[in-house]
């Protein structure tokens, strides 16, 4: 079982800035734990493999990426799948690009939907930036990113990601944003493409055959046929969404037509997630999704104090790029199909 914990806190901090040193934005750095070991590199503050035991006892490597560090600049530059970074300044959808806070009107790039949306920050967003590793051990490390305004945003804001891996396996994401001088909109999220069999057969070359469970997301968060959040709530209650109750990511699948925008099969929604009376609101004490491969025996649980979670079910990888060798176990080249990941 693998705890994926995050913990994006927003307060203020003190840090010595100065420390800070550059970095290769591509070079590697591993943290390590019993059980599990994770590297990152500094190019958007990035997960690129993420190694923990199966069943067996042999370690899997669960997340998706490249082996070459220098093909996340490529596939930045083209297809742009955003493997494992942090997104921001604002993670998800701007509709129109533009936002008014405090009678001041800002304008964002319109890099999604040709044209008509703002997506995870504009068109270099936090995932193309190159972050600082300030703090760096055996079982932790910690990146920062100062925004000055990037992308049309207002105001200067300072960003710290500490990843730290623990015995358990465990591994917690704390995302600290700090605004220096002006209010503006701050969201960010780790974009983690997650397969918990590891492509080590046939049955895990997709995510249909995992188990999900999020016991508290009883809601989510209705989209237009771009994506785009329409104000509304709606009930999981006798729909394709509901996950209140484990169950096969795929038994309903196909049934989920159009919730992941216009002529759109799969899931890429925001779930509300209420805690039970029990449970703080911003309580990490219960784990809020559980997700489960057959094939490895793996099991994922993350714990969170926000609000909401999503979940996106590679609803438009087609087969054209190709996993890492880590997860080559066919005879024949095993590429990302759809649905090949969430």
């Amino acid at each position: 079982m693998i705890m994926f914990i995050v913990t994006p806190l927003l307060f203020f901090v003190l840090a010595l800035i100065a420390l800070a040193q550059d970095s290769d934005s591509l070079q590697k750095y591993t943290i390590s734990a019993p059980g599990i070991n994770a590297t990152f590199i500094p190019y958007g503050a990035r997960l690129t493999n993420l190694y923990v035991n199966d069943k067996n006892g042999n370690p899997q490597d669960v997340v998706l990426g490249f082996d070459n560090a220098s093909d996340y600049i490529r596939d930045d530059e083209t297809v742009h799948t955003y493997f494992g970074p942090i997104v921001g300044r604002y993670a998800n959808r701007i509709k129109n690009g533009t936002f008014t806070i405090d009678g001041q009107t800002s304008n964002i790039p319109k890099n999604d939907n040709m044209g008509l949306n703002t997506l995870h920050g504009g068109n270099v967003g936090y995932d193309r930036r190159n972050w600082t590793v300030v703090s760096a051990n055996a079982t932790s490390l910690t990146f920062s990113l100062l925004d000055h305004g990037f992308e049309g945003f207002p105001g200067n804001v300072i960003t710290y990601a500490t990843y730290t891996v623990s015995e358990g396996p465990t591994w917690t994401s704390r995302l600290v944003s700090i605004p220096l001088d002006e209010p503006t909109p701050i969201m960010l999220a780790n974009h983690v493409y997650w397969n918990l069999g590891a492509f080590v057969d046939s049955t895990s070359s997709t995510i249909l055959n995992d188990t999900l469970h999020m016991p508290n997301a009883a809601r989510y968060i209705e989209i237009d046929n771009i994506e785009v959040p329409t104000g509304g709530l709606a009930t999981v209650k006798d729909t394709p969404y509901d996950f209140t109750s484990s169950k096969q990511i795929g038994r309903d699948i196909d049934s989920a037509i159009n919730a992941c925008g216009y002529n759109c099969t799969g899931y890429d929604n925001a779930f509300i997630l209420d805690r039970p009376r029990k449970s703080a609101p911003e309580s990490r004490d219960l784990s809020q999704l559980t997700m489960s491969s057959n094939a490895t025996g793996i099991q994922l649980d993350i714990y969170t104090n926000q609000q909401s979670l999503q979940i996106y079910t590679c609803d438009n990888t087609n087969g054209t790029i190709p996993v890492k060798q880590s997860q080559q176990h066919a005879d024949n080249t095993t590429n990302v199909e759809q649905y090949g990941c969430m």
